[in-house]
């Protein structure tokens, strides 16, 4: 993961405009007290086991995911994948029907390097236990060439498989298979632009209806709209330092957003919609036609007030992350 002090000084600007973290509730959000886990880079909700939400180190850490009690912050499973090469870049996890887990070993800090990555399938086991589990494996290519991305959501209706990929400018959903296959590659195609953000991880929530996708601090949330998005409005996210992931509890009234690091917080936002945030803003305005962050379109109020620092911290920001691009 690439790391800089552009990330720094963008957090603390971005964070002094940032809405506080409001607590759902029997949600006020946790800390991941496991000192394995040091690079959480994907959060999901479990469907069967209420509280517990499964992470995942970003890489060098092995075929691993971890299930943390949101009372505690302690890990009450460690799963073991089986049947799976040596994992590269793990960067996303996601839940799809019949409580099947999948993890996007999607990474490309290279922004391009690897011709093929890979997302792993399994089932979420029924008993909360370390244990090991076999795996389904899926080679996956992009339609238009590598590229590197964080982001992945399974919808919870139809279990197809989406992917955005990760581009300072602005990148794109993509689009899997309608069914994945286990013997063969499978072609993701790009269906709608996701401009404004650097995703760094997706939800969609458990109706099907919406998608929240994150950037290191900021999240945009989506109609679903069958996969061809419509914006509706950008949401406020609470600062955590490196924030890396982003799910909806499971009766998606809350956005869970985590972090990296040790010790890594994750914090609760209300969902957008019926999960009682305000109103949206900018509803029904599709993804590619959505307003520019510098001109205040789309922006909620707290963000407008902020309107001539956000301009200048754009400024700042882009000189320091092309002085640090490689450092």
């Amino acid at each position: 993961m690439r790391r800089s002090l552009a990330f720094l000084a963008a957090g603390f600007l971005v964070g002094a405009l940032a809405l506080p973290a409001a607590a759902a509730d029997g949600d006020e959000g946790f800390t991941i007290s496991d000192p394995r886990i040091t690079e959480s880079s994907g959060l999901a909700a479990s469907r069967q086991h209420p509280g517990i939400y499964w992470t995942h180190n970003d890489s060098d850490d092995g075929a691993f995911i971890y299930a943390v009690d949101s009372r505690t912050g302690k890990t009450v499973a460690t799963v073991t994948l089986t049947g799976v090469g040596r994992p590269r870049d793990v960067e996303a996890i996601s839940i799809g029907p019949d409580n099947q887990i999948y993890v996007g070993d999607i990474g490309d800090n290279l922004g391009g390097s690897w011709p093929y990555v890979w997302i792993y399938r399994l089932p979420e086991p029924k008993q909360l236990r370390d244990q090991t589990i076999r795996a389904t494996q899926y080679v996956v290519k992009y339609a238009d060439g590598p590229r590197n991305a964080e982001s992945l959501v399974v919808h919870p209706k139809t279990g197809r498989v989406y992917i955005v990929d990760k581009n300072e400018n602005g990148g794109h959903l993509y689009e899997g298979p309608a069914d994945l296959s286990a013997s063969g590659t499978n072609i993701f195609k790009p269906i709608a632009p996701v401009p404004e953000l650097e995703a760094t991880d997706a939800a969609l929530s458990p109706d099907g209806e919406q998608l929240v996708v994150r950037s290191y601090f900021g999240a945009i949330a989506y109609s679903w709209n069958g996969g061809r998005i419509k914006r509706l409005e950008r949401l406020g996210v609470p600062f955590l330092g490196q924030g890396e992931s982003v799910t909806y509890t499971d009766d998606g009234k809350t956005l869970m957003f985590g972090a990296e690091g040790t010790d890594s917080p994750v914090k609760p936002e209300d969902a957008p919609g019926d999960g009682g945030s305000k109103s949206p803003a900018g509803e029904g305005s599709s993804a590619d036609s959505s307003g520019s962050t510098g001109n205040g379109g789309g922006l909620d109020g707290n963000v407008k007030t902020g309107a001539i620092v956000v301009v200048a911290a754009a400024a700042v920001l882009f000189g320091l992350r092309r002085l640090f691009r490689r450092s």
